[in-house]
């Protein structure tokens, strides 16, 4: 897959994993997209680098998934990757019953709704490229799940099944089916909960997930495991009893 010259939609692209990524496609000469919830986060993204095109959006909105669907076929013609990297991540605890999944955001929605749908909006127009991607954005905990974010871990799950089904669907078009697998990264992605739980070790950068990111499309390598999730991955396959258990401790 090339690197140079595309034109990229990046959902949850103000922040985190997102910005990274842009970050690092704009210094690789693509027209980079973002869209977000915040528009001070975007109009900060913009700052930094003014050649980022943005958008706000509420994509747990149905019509404003359509809407930005539609504002992108026509402003951005050369539309050619979509990722999909917009997320959450809650800590809920089910013996608090429904008030405690119902207090906050629907991690169903954001992570895994979301990215099916866009998918299936943009399919379309990236049969139309000479070369295309969808490059979908999961866990290693969509692998071995932490107990304490049983939601997030499910929908990640529920990623690494449809871009195993997106990319065997696809397999004889122009589109790649890419899957990006981080361990844990320094982002705003659990809003603080790391730091309620008085956890040190915050993860790795945004930025070295975008380099591994960008190295692994060159090589078309379509499972991209990223440090620790590679072992999670790993131990998902050959010892899963063992590797939640030593996780969930």
């Amino acid at each position: 897959m090339k690197i140079k010259g595309n034109t990229i939609l990046i959902t949850g692209g103000s922040t985190g994993i997102g910005f990274a990524l842009a970050e690092a496609f704009v210094k690789e000469g693509n027209t980079v997209i973002i869209c977000g919830r915040r528009e001070h986060k975007l109009k900060e993204a913009k700052n930094k680098y003014p050649q980022i095109h943005t958008r706000v959006c509420d994509l747990t909105k149905e019509t404003e998934r359509e809407a930005l669907y539609n504002w992108v076929r026509f402003e951005f013609k050369d539309i050619n990757i979509l990722i999909n990297n917009a997320g959450i991540q809650r800590m809920i605890d089910f013996r608090k019953g429904i008030s405690n999944l119902s207090d906050g955001e629907n991690e169903i929605d954001i992570n895994l709704t979301v990215p099916i749908q866009l998918s299936a909006y943009f399919i379309p127009e990236l049969l139309n490229k000479t070369e295309s991607a969808i490059i979908n954005v999961s866990s290693g905990l969509g692998f071995v799940p932490l107990a304490i974010m049983p939601v997030y871990c499910a929908t990640k799950a529920a990623m690494h099944s449809f871009s195993l089904s997106l990319r065997h669907q696809l397999k004889n078009t122009s589109i790649k089916v890419f899957e990006v697998i981080p361990p844990m990264v320094d982002t705003e992605l659990d809003k603080g909960s790391r730091d309620e739980r008085g956890q040190r070790d915050k993860g790795i950068a945004p930025a070295e997930v975008a380099r591994a990111t960008l190295k692994a499309l060159e090589k078309n390598e379509y499972e991209i495991a990223i440090g620790m999730a590679q072992n999670l991955r790993m131990g998902a396959r050959n010892n899963p009893e063992q590797v939640f258990q030593g996780i969930n401790q």
